[in-house]
Protein backbone atom coordinates (compact mmCIF):
# COMPACT_ATOMS: atom_id res chain seq x y z
CA UNK A 1 0.00 0.00 0.00
CA UNK A 2 1.07 3.51 -0.71
CA UNK A 3 2.18 5.99 2.30
CA UNK A 4 1.55 9.43 3.15
CA UNK A 5 3.50 11.77 5.14
CA UNK A 6 1.43 12.75 7.97
CA UNK A 7 2.30 16.06 9.48
CA UNK A 8 5.32 18.32 8.36
CA UNK A 9 7.72 16.46 11.24
CA UNK A 10 8.88 13.44 8.98
CA UNK A 11 6.15 10.82 10.28
CA UNK A 12 5.28 8.17 7.30
CA UNK A 13 2.33 6.22 7.48
CA UNK A 14 0.42 3.71 5.35
CA UNK A 15 -2.50 5.64 3.29
CA UNK A 16 -5.04 3.79 5.33
CA UNK A 17 -4.48 2.84 8.62
CA UNK A 18 -6.35 -0.17 11.58
CA UNK A 19 -8.54 1.84 13.94
CA UNK A 20 -7.93 -1.14 16.82
CA UNK A 21 -10.53 0.09 19.22
CA UNK A 22 -13.87 -2.42 18.51
CA UNK A 23 -11.92 -5.64 19.35
CA UNK A 24 -11.90 -4.95 22.56
CA UNK A 25 -14.84 -2.28 23.85
CA UNK A 26 -17.82 -0.71 22.56
CA UNK A 27 -18.85 -2.87 19.04
CA UNK A 28 -20.18 -5.97 20.74
CA UNK A 29 -18.61 -9.63 21.16
CA UNK A 30 -15.05 -9.53 20.77
CA UNK A 31 -13.00 -12.36 19.36
CA UNK A 32 -9.22 -11.77 20.58
CA UNK A 33 -8.05 -14.76 17.67
CA UNK A 34 -9.43 -13.20 15.05
CA UNK A 35 -8.54 -9.46 16.02
CA UNK A 36 -4.97 -10.39 15.92
CA UNK A 37 -5.52 -12.13 12.95
CA UNK A 38 -6.63 -9.32 11.74
CA UNK A 39 -4.15 -7.36 12.51
CA UNK A 40 -1.61 -9.14 10.89
CA UNK A 41 -3.90 -9.40 7.88
CA UNK A 42 -3.42 -5.73 7.68
CA UNK A 43 0.56 -5.86 7.81
CA UNK A 44 0.27 -8.37 4.84
CA UNK A 45 -1.57 -5.32 3.30
CA UNK A 46 0.57 -3.06 3.85
CA UNK A 47 -1.68 -1.06 6.49
CA UNK A 48 0.77 -0.01 9.02
CA UNK A 49 -0.31 2.80 11.23
CA UNK A 50 -2.22 0.96 14.07
CA UNK A 51 -4.67 3.40 16.44
CA UNK A 52 -5.09 2.37 19.96
CA UNK A 53 -5.85 3.98 23.23
CA UNK A 54 -5.54 3.47 26.68
CA UNK A 55 -9.45 3.66 27.38
CA UNK A 56 -10.29 1.01 24.90
CA UNK A 57 -11.24 -1.85 27.10
CA UNK A 58 -9.38 -0.14 30.26
CA UNK A 59 -6.00 -1.22 28.67
CA UNK A 60 -7.05 -4.16 27.13
CA UNK A 61 -7.01 -2.97 23.70
CA UNK A 62 -3.50 -1.52 24.08
CA UNK A 63 -2.70 -5.41 25.39
CA UNK A 64 -3.98 -7.16 22.72
CA UNK A 65 -2.48 -5.09 19.78
CA UNK A 66 1.30 -5.40 21.95
CA UNK A 67 0.58 -9.20 21.41
CA UNK A 68 -0.15 -9.21 18.05
CA UNK A 69 2.92 -6.94 17.33
CA UNK A 70 5.33 -8.79 19.35
CA UNK A 71 8.46 -9.41 17.66
CA UNK A 72 6.81 -7.06 14.49
CA UNK A 73 7.83 -3.15 16.22
CA UNK A 74 9.56 -2.32 13.21
CA UNK A 75 6.66 -3.05 10.78
CA UNK A 76 4.39 -1.26 12.82
CA UNK A 77 3.68 2.81 13.17
CA UNK A 78 1.81 2.54 16.68
CA UNK A 79 -0.72 5.36 17.85
CA UNK A 80 -2.37 5.32 21.35
CA UNK A 81 -3.72 8.12 23.24
CA UNK A 82 -4.60 9.45 26.94
CA UNK A 83 -6.55 11.68 29.01
CA UNK A 84 -9.92 10.45 28.28
CA UNK A 85 -10.63 8.34 31.52
CA UNK A 86 -13.45 6.02 32.33
CA UNK A 87 -13.58 4.41 35.92
CA UNK A 88 -15.41 1.35 37.03
CA UNK A 89 -18.18 2.84 38.70
CA UNK A 90 -18.59 4.89 35.44
CA UNK A 91 -17.74 8.30 36.12
CA UNK A 92 -15.18 10.28 33.38
CA UNK A 93 -13.02 12.53 33.54
CA UNK A 94 -10.70 14.28 31.17
CA UNK A 95 -7.11 14.43 32.36
CA UNK A 96 -4.44 16.43 31.21
CA UNK A 97 -2.45 16.91 33.78
CA UNK A 98 1.50 16.67 33.71
CA UNK A 99 1.89 14.18 36.88
CA UNK A 100 -0.86 11.83 34.79
CA UNK A 101 0.58 12.36 31.67
CA UNK A 102 3.96 10.58 32.97
CA UNK A 103 2.18 7.76 34.87
CA UNK A 104 -0.80 6.90 31.43
CA UNK A 105 2.67 7.09 29.23
CA UNK A 106 4.78 4.00 31.38
CA UNK A 107 1.46 2.50 31.68
CA UNK A 108 0.84 2.22 27.71
CA UNK A 109 4.46 1.19 27.00
CA UNK A 110 4.18 -1.65 29.44
CA UNK A 111 0.75 -3.08 27.97
CA UNK A 112 2.11 -2.67 24.45
CA UNK A 113 5.30 -4.02 25.41
CA UNK A 114 7.52 -1.42 23.35
CA UNK A 115 9.79 1.15 24.41
CA UNK A 116 8.34 3.68 22.56
CA UNK A 117 4.97 5.09 20.67
CA UNK A 118 5.44 6.68 17.39
CA UNK A 119 2.87 9.10 17.59
CA UNK A 120 0.94 10.16 21.38
CA UNK A 121 -2.39 12.05 21.30
CA UNK A 122 -4.18 13.72 24.11
CA UNK A 123 -7.59 11.89 23.70
CA UNK A 124 -9.54 14.84 24.71
CA UNK A 125 -8.47 18.68 25.85
CA UNK A 126 -8.35 18.94 29.68
CA UNK A 127 -10.68 22.17 30.54
CA UNK A 128 -8.85 22.34 33.40
CA UNK A 129 -5.44 22.24 32.42
CA UNK A 130 -3.64 24.48 30.57
CA UNK A 131 -2.58 23.19 26.92
CA UNK A 132 0.74 24.67 27.05
CA UNK A 133 1.23 22.13 30.04
CA UNK A 134 -0.10 19.15 28.66
CA UNK A 135 1.77 19.95 25.49
CA UNK A 136 4.73 20.96 27.50
CA UNK A 137 5.09 17.56 29.38
CA UNK A 138 4.29 15.90 26.02
CA UNK A 139 7.35 17.41 24.19
CA UNK A 140 9.22 15.89 27.37
CA UNK A 141 8.10 12.26 26.66
CA UNK A 142 9.98 13.23 22.99
CA UNK A 143 13.44 14.22 24.64
CA UNK A 144 12.82 11.31 26.75
CA UNK A 145 12.68 8.95 23.58
CA UNK A 146 9.39 7.53 24.59
CA UNK A 147 7.01 9.07 22.26
CA UNK A 148 8.49 10.61 18.67
CA UNK A 149 5.73 13.04 17.66
CA UNK A 150 2.25 14.52 19.68
CA UNK A 151 -1.07 15.06 18.59
CA UNK A 152 -4.38 15.97 19.56
CA UNK A 153 -8.03 14.49 18.99
CA UNK A 154 -11.17 16.95 18.56
CA UNK A 155 -8.96 20.18 19.23
CA UNK A 156 -10.81 23.06 18.51
CA UNK A 157 -8.78 25.61 16.18
CA UNK A 158 -7.28 27.99 19.04
CA UNK A 159 -6.45 25.10 21.12
CA UNK A 160 -4.60 23.81 18.01
CA UNK A 161 -2.68 26.68 17.71
CA UNK A 162 -1.63 27.15 21.11
CA UNK A 163 -0.37 23.74 21.26
CA UNK A 164 1.73 24.20 17.92
CA UNK A 165 3.00 27.30 19.45
CA UNK A 166 4.68 24.81 22.36
CA UNK A 167 6.08 21.62 20.84
CA UNK A 168 4.65 21.05 16.37
CA UNK A 169 1.53 19.13 16.79
CA UNK A 170 2.13 15.97 13.93
CA UNK A 171 -1.46 15.41 13.63
CA UNK A 172 -5.27 16.04 14.91
CA UNK A 173 -7.23 12.87 15.21
CA UNK A 174 -11.01 13.92 14.48
CA UNK A 175 -14.25 12.54 12.95
CA UNK A 176 -14.42 12.82 9.60
CA UNK A 177 -16.84 11.25 6.68
CA UNK A 178 -19.51 12.09 4.63
CA UNK A 179 -22.21 12.05 7.55
CA UNK A 180 -19.66 14.39 9.35
CA UNK A 181 -18.10 17.24 8.10
CA UNK A 182 -17.73 19.27 10.76
CA UNK A 183 -14.20 19.92 10.75
CA UNK A 184 -14.28 21.03 7.30
CA UNK A 185 -15.27 25.18 7.99
CA UNK A 186 -12.11 25.83 10.53
CA UNK A 187 -10.44 22.58 11.83
CA UNK A 188 -8.68 21.71 8.18
CA UNK A 189 -7.81 25.45 7.27
CA UNK A 190 -6.23 25.65 10.24
CA UNK A 191 -4.50 22.43 10.78
CA UNK A 192 -3.66 23.35 7.04
CA UNK A 193 -1.54 26.42 7.84
CA UNK A 194 -0.10 24.93 10.60
CA UNK A 195 1.69 22.12 8.79
CA UNK A 196 -0.91 19.53 10.43
CA UNK A 197 -1.83 15.92 8.84
CA UNK A 198 -5.47 15.02 9.47
CA UNK A 199 -6.47 11.32 10.79
CA UNK A 200 -9.90 10.38 10.16
CA UNK A 201 -11.61 7.96 12.85
CA UNK A 202 -15.05 6.97 11.91
CA UNK A 203 -14.60 7.54 8.44
CA UNK A 204 -17.80 4.83 8.02
CA UNK A 205 -19.92 6.59 10.11
CA UNK A 206 -19.84 4.07 12.82
CA UNK A 207 -20.60 1.22 9.92
CA UNK A 208 -23.74 3.39 8.99
CA UNK A 209 -22.37 4.49 5.91
CA UNK A 210 -21.18 0.62 4.84
CA UNK A 211 -25.03 -0.33 5.15
CA UNK A 212 -24.21 -3.02 7.35
CA UNK A 213 -27.17 -3.24 9.09
CA UNK A 214 -31.12 -1.50 8.64
CA UNK A 215 -32.00 -1.30 12.47
CA UNK A 216 -30.10 -0.66 15.79
CA UNK A 217 -32.04 -3.82 16.83
CA UNK A 218 -29.55 -5.63 14.37
CA UNK A 219 -26.88 -4.21 17.22
CA UNK A 220 -25.44 -6.95 19.70
CA UNK A 221 -25.91 -5.85 23.11
CA UNK A 222 -22.98 -4.18 24.42
CA UNK A 223 -22.79 -2.13 21.53
CA UNK A 224 -23.02 1.51 22.25
CA UNK A 225 -24.26 2.41 19.24
CA UNK A 226 -27.61 1.00 19.72
CA UNK A 227 -27.61 3.92 22.04
CA UNK A 228 -25.88 6.77 19.55
CA UNK A 229 -28.17 9.91 19.11
CA UNK A 230 -28.02 9.30 14.87
CA UNK A 231 -29.55 6.15 15.28
CA UNK A 232 -32.54 6.93 17.45
CA UNK A 233 -35.74 7.34 16.19
CA UNK A 234 -36.58 10.14 13.07
CA UNK A 235 -32.48 10.12 13.07
CA UNK A 236 -32.24 6.69 12.43
CA UNK A 237 -34.82 7.09 9.01
CA UNK A 238 -33.30 10.40 7.99
CA UNK A 239 -29.80 9.04 7.91
CA UNK A 240 -30.60 5.40 6.58
CA UNK A 241 -32.08 7.40 3.79
CA UNK A 242 -28.50 9.19 3.38
CA UNK A 243 -26.53 6.03 3.42
CA UNK A 244 -28.88 4.89 0.62
CA UNK A 245 -27.18 7.78 -1.61
CA UNK A 246 -23.68 5.79 -0.78
CA UNK A 247 -25.05 2.92 -1.82
CA UNK A 248 -27.01 3.68 -5.28
CA UNK A 249 -23.29 5.31 -6.00
CA UNK A 250 -21.44 2.37 -5.02
CA UNK A 251 -23.41 0.34 -7.07
CA UNK A 252 -23.21 1.84 -10.33
CA UNK A 253 -19.44 2.60 -9.28
CA UNK A 254 -18.93 -1.59 -8.99
CA UNK A 255 -17.71 -0.91 -5.34
CA UNK A 256 -19.24 -1.83 -2.11
CA UNK A 257 -20.72 1.33 -0.24
CA UNK A 258 -17.87 1.35 2.82
CA UNK A 259 -15.22 1.65 -0.16
CA UNK A 260 -17.08 4.28 -1.45
CA UNK A 261 -17.12 6.47 1.59
CA UNK A 262 -13.47 5.28 1.93
CA UNK A 263 -12.39 6.81 -0.97
CA UNK A 264 -14.45 9.93 -0.41
CA UNK A 265 -12.17 10.86 2.75
CA UNK A 266 -8.96 9.60 1.09
CA UNK A 267 -10.20 12.35 -1.92
CA UNK A 268 -9.89 15.03 1.04
CA UNK A 269 -6.21 15.55 0.52
CA UNK A 270 -2.64 14.08 0.65
CA UNK A 271 -2.59 15.00 4.12
CA UNK A 272 -5.72 12.92 5.35
CA UNK A 273 -5.32 9.16 6.49
CA UNK A 274 -8.22 7.21 7.57
CA UNK A 275 -8.21 4.45 10.04
CA UNK A 276 -11.22 2.45 9.63
CA UNK A 277 -12.05 0.01 12.11
CA UNK A 278 -12.58 -3.30 11.89
CA UNK A 279 -12.31 -6.42 13.89
CA UNK A 280 -12.77 -8.82 11.06
CA UNK A 281 -10.32 -10.00 7.96
CA UNK A 282 -13.66 -9.97 5.54
CA UNK A 283 -14.16 -6.31 6.34
CA UNK A 284 -10.36 -5.23 6.55
CA UNK A 285 -9.81 -6.71 3.20
CA UNK A 286 -12.50 -4.33 1.32
CA UNK A 287 -11.24 -1.01 3.25
CA UNK A 288 -7.95 -2.10 2.27
CA UNK A 289 -9.46 -2.12 -1.47
CA UNK A 290 -10.74 1.47 -1.08
CA UNK A 291 -7.39 2.48 -1.82
CA UNK A 292 -7.39 1.68 -5.65
CA UNK A 293 -11.07 3.68 -5.90
CA UNK A 294 -10.99 6.98 -7.58
CA UNK A 295 -13.84 9.16 -7.60
CA UNK A 296 -15.10 11.46 -10.84
CA UNK A 297 -15.22 14.98 -10.17
CA UNK A 298 -19.44 14.29 -11.68
CA UNK A 299 -19.08 11.30 -8.50
CA UNK A 300 -17.40 13.57 -5.77
CA UNK A 301 -20.45 16.83 -6.78
CA UNK A 302 -23.15 14.00 -6.77
CA UNK A 303 -22.09 12.41 -2.98
CA UNK A 304 -21.24 16.68 -2.09
CA UNK A 305 -24.68 17.45 -3.23
CA UNK A 306 -26.15 14.10 -0.70
CA UNK A 307 -24.15 14.85 1.93
CA UNK A 308 -23.91 18.60 2.28
CA UNK A 309 -22.16 19.81 5.85
CA UNK A 310 -24.89 19.32 8.53
CA UNK A 311 -26.84 16.77 6.68
CA UNK A 312 -27.21 14.26 9.22
CA UNK A 313 -29.58 14.07 11.62
CA UNK A 314 -28.61 13.93 15.20
CA UNK A 315 -25.54 14.80 17.24
CA UNK A 316 -22.16 12.77 16.55
CA UNK A 317 -22.43 12.02 20.58
CA UNK A 318 -24.63 12.57 23.51
CA UNK A 319 -22.38 14.46 25.38
CA UNK A 320 -20.51 16.96 22.91
CA UNK A 321 -19.11 19.33 25.47
CA UNK A 322 -15.98 18.04 25.07
CA UNK A 323 -15.42 18.22 21.22
CA UNK A 324 -13.95 21.23 19.84
CA UNK A 325 -12.14 22.67 23.05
Amino acid sequence: METRELGSQGLTVSRQGLGCMGMSAWYGSTDEQESIATIHRALELGIRFLDTADVYGQGANEELVGRAIAGRRDEVVLATKFGNRWFDDGIRTIDGRPEYIRQAIDASLRRLNVDYVDLYYQHRVDANTPIEETVGTMAELVEAGKVKYIGLSEAGPETIRRAHAVHPVTALQSEWSLWTRDPEAEIVPTIRELGIGFVAYSPLGRGFLAGRFASPDELEEGDFRKNHPRMQGDNFVANRELAESVKELATEKGSTPAQLALAWVLSRGEDVVPIPGTKRRKYLEENAAATEIRLSDEELRRLDEAFPPGAAAGERYADMSSIGR
